[in-house]
């Protein structure tokens, strides 16, 4: 079962001046920041509430490492802004195999690491009305 909006991926150019831009406009800060090597991105979490379950809604600010990263990619087709929606789930595996199971494509076989020790995995847009759709279980971090 979905449970949350855990996060809006935002890809950007330069990671610190959109941090800035989120922190003068909305007074949102920095929860967690991390390099994600593996996704080839520079990350920052910016926490915008707490739910029930225990997760939280995030703003995560994307600037790709290297140009050949899905980020990269993303940003010299389409420039910045809203990258991918995310879920929030306790069972990422099974609701991986669910949705699968309805026949949208799961873009990983198992989950990946993402952000703050979280599990995740990505939805192919063809099959997401054309949007980036992330599947994540918080990690102990959130």
């Amino acid at each position: 079962m979905l449970t949350r909006i855990d996060h809006i991926g935002i890809a950007c150019f330069d990671l610190d001046k959109t941090v800035e831009f989120y922190r003068a406009t909305y007074g949102f800060e920095v929860y967690h920041s991390e390099i994600n090597e593996e996704q080839g991105v520079r990350e920052a979490m910016l926490r915008i509430n707490g739910t029930s379950d225990g997760g939280a809604s995030y703003l995560q600010l994307l600037e790709p490492t290297r140009e050949d990263s899905a980020v990269g990619k993303w940003l010299a087709k389409n420039g910045e802004g809203v990258h991918h929606i995310a879920f929030g789930t306790e069972d990422v595996d099974g609701e991986a195999a669910d949705i699968r199971e309805k026949g949208v494509r799961v873009l990983y076989d198992e989950p990946r690491k993402g952000s703050m020790g979280s599990r995740i995995t990505f939805l192919h847009p063809k099959d997401c009305h054309g949007v980036l759709t992330e599947l994540v279980t918080s990690g102990t971090e959130h």
